[in-house]
């Protein structure tokens, strides 16, 4: 399941803006009980979209954890992101299904397109580029997903059409 994302604006969510107020209540709620990071970390990045460092700093001190406990639990598991991602994750399946279909032409278009390489996020925070291994869509391979949409059957022209119409509704809702 996906959180939804605090909305990129102007002035994107960093470290240096982050409002450690709005994870006090789910740091009290959890503060004394065993085997909580899991579901804390959840409510820091459902709060912030990403696991800012100083928001776990404050849940090692808050919560008498260690920092290199929560940051083991943080960086084991694939749902966590501990730098910040743009409004719309792009994902492009590389199951086989989509590879043998030529995903990797979709991600070549997308990155030559956005300028970013997998993993990243443009310069604007409007999107992220992940490489998945399923989608589970393989009928319609090669696929992507942006948000809740999948898009399937493309080939790198039709994933970069995609990507500049959603560019082009963000620039007028601006």
């Amino acid at each position: 399941m996906r959180v939804k994302r605090l909305p990129v604006s102007k002035e994107a969510v960093t470290e240096s803006n982050i409002d450690l107020g709005l994870i006090e209540p789910v740091l009290q709620k959890y503060k004394g009980k065993k085997g909580v990071i899991i579901p804390v970390l959840q409510s820091i990045q459902h709060a912030y979209g990403f696991l800012p460092k100083t928001a776990l700093e404050k849940m090692a001190t808050e919560m008498n954890l260690k920092l290199s406990d929560i940051f083991g639990v943080a960086t084991f598991y694939a749902q966590f992101r501990l730098n910040a991602v743009g409004k719309h994750i792009i994902k492009v399946c590389h199951g086989t299904a989509c590879h043998v279909q030529n995903a990797n032409e979709i991600t070549e278009a997308i990155t030559e397109t956005l300028h970013i390489k997998d993993g990243e996020t443009t310069s604007d925070g409007v999107f992220t580029l992940e490489s998945v291994a399923c989608l589970g869509c393989c009928s319609l391979a090669p696929v992507m997903m942006i948000g809740d949409n999948t898009y399937g059957k493309l080939t790198g022209a039709s994933s970069v059409k995609i990507i500049k119409e959603i560019h082009l509704k963000e620039i007028q809702q601006s």
